[in-house]
């Protein structure tokens, strides 16, 4: 009894930092569904992670158009030596003499032909970019539908919450005509203990009720990595008395419809593109490389003494300009390895194309029978509840005039928390089900 005690407390406590109706004056910000999905993409570390890698990407970009401008280089250099001299008269050396001798330099390069192998890099590294950037909104939208079910398991928990309140409520009451029959003789102590243990029994669910709802609270607002906070205020949808929508879905439309529009597919294309370039690109070196080659020099020596230095590097302005051609004749099989291995690329890019659209079909296919199995097991729920329901007002009527025990009344009770129970399940299984839907169909996540 003390270890109930213990944890209805610990429920009625998180219910008061966690308000789930609509009485709270606060004035936080109330979550939607969709402010939720944008903090979290904004958020996220893994997201953040393959935007840097689209970056470096896009650097890469760059960098292969600007290989395809000339390079421009200058050099000093300055060189000090010491000899001895002979002298002519006496055929002996003498001391030391040192000089200095000074270059200047500048030169430049351009490749003028490598086999199309820089052209062909740049459509690579452009491919490669816009791959990137599909691999981020898959990401996102991976991370946007972690957050859609959080969300939703945050609704459950609420409507749980409500729910085992009702009941506590309703209990209240016929303990309350229980204590009343007690005194005047109707009922039994034990039937009165009865009534009494099914509401303390209620005050334990409620008690986990709503320990379930500040946990998914928490989850969700980790999946968010937001900093957790009692001031955490959801916005809950109305979703009317049913949300059978009655869909008959067709997963080779949908299929389809998902294969032009999904980030994964067009991820797995370009990368696919990208390594049929890279085979182009190896092929290149097969092919002969020219380049143009340019620069100026002049120089200064202290060994011309009658001459001073600025006219000496005026006079000794040296220009030049050559063509390199550079043809390839034997490598040790480096070239055909490069293609051969290429060519393996090639081919594990489109078993990866392959198994992305494979992947995707079979999720599709699941997410159709999951919405199908969703809405037949939500119209059973129904039922089952409307049948609870029915039997449960007769046996409360009856119990209110003293025709029925309190056992076979609780009975009756049971049976429709069960059945609400069963009906709150089932109608969020089938929310999910209808969005995950959406989802592979393009439509936006949201109520």
């Amino acid at each position: 009894m003390k270890r109930n005690v213990k944890y209805i407390v610990a429920g009625v406590s998180i219910l008061l930092l966690y308000p789930i109706t609509g009485f709270c004056q606060e004035t936080e910000k109330v979550w939607t569904l969709n402010s939720c999905i944008q903090y979290a993409l904004e958020k996220n570390i893994q997201i953040q992670q393959t935007q840097l890698v689209s970056r470096k990407k896009e650097i890469a970009g760059d960098q292969a158009k600007s290989n395809r401008y000339p390079t421009l280089n200058a050099s000093v250099n300055e060189n000090l030596g010491w000899n001895k001299s002979v002298n002519a008269g006496t055929n002996k050396y003498g001391d030391y003499t040192g000089t200095n001798n000074t270059g200047i330099a500048v030169s430049s390069s351009v490749t003028l032909f490598n086999g199309f192998k820089l052209r062909n890099t740049i459509k690579q590294a452009e491919t490669d970019f816009k791959a990137s950037q599909y691999d981020t909104k898959t990401n996102e939208e991976a991370v946007s539908l972690s957050i859609l079910n959080a969300y939703l398991q945050v609704l459950y928990s609420r409507e749980d919450v409500m729910n085992s309140q009702k009941q506590i409520e309703s209990t209240e009451e016929q303990l309350r005509l229980a204590g009343e029959r007690l005194t005047l003789g109707a009922i039994s102590q034990s039937e009165y203990l009865q009534v009494k243990s099914q509401l303390a029994s209620e005050k334990y669910t409620l008690a986990t009720a709503g320990n379930q709802f500040a946990i998914d609270k928490v989850t969700l607002m980790q999946l968010m990595e937001l900093p957790v906070t009692s001031k955490f205020n959801l916005e809950y949808p109305a979703f009317g008395d049913s949300v059978n929508q009655h869909r008959n879905p067709d997963s080779e439309s949908i299929y389809i419809t998902a294969l032009a529009i999904k980030p994964q597919i067009k991820s797995a294309g370009l990368n696919l593109q990208s390594a049929q370039e890279n085979v182009t690109i190896t092929k290149a070196g097969y092919l002969p490389q020219l380049s143009l080659t340019g620069g100026i020099s002049s120089g200064y020596s202290s060994e011309l003494e009658n001459l001073a230095y600025y006219y000496q590097v005026g006079n000794n302005i040296s220009p030049n300009v050559g063509l390199t051609l550079s043809i390839p004749i034997y490598q040790n099989s480096q070239v055909s390895n490069q293609v051969q291995t290429a060519k393996l690329d090639v081919e594990n890019a489109t078993l990866n194309m392959n198994n992305t659209k494979n992947v995707l079909r079979k999720a599709i296919e699941q997410a159709c029978v999951d919405v199908v199995s969703a809405e037949k097991e939500y119209e059973s729920s129904r039922e089952q509840h409307t049948a609870a329901l029915e039997s449960y007002q007769v046996a409360s009527e009856k119990f209110d005039q003293g025709l029925l025990s309190s056992v076979d009344f609780l009975v009756q009770k049971t049976n429709l928390i069960a059945a609400e129970s069963n009906v709150l399940a089932s109608k969020y299984t089938l929310i999910f089900s209808y969005k995950t839907l959406d989802f592979y169909s393009g439509i936006p996540l949201g109520f």
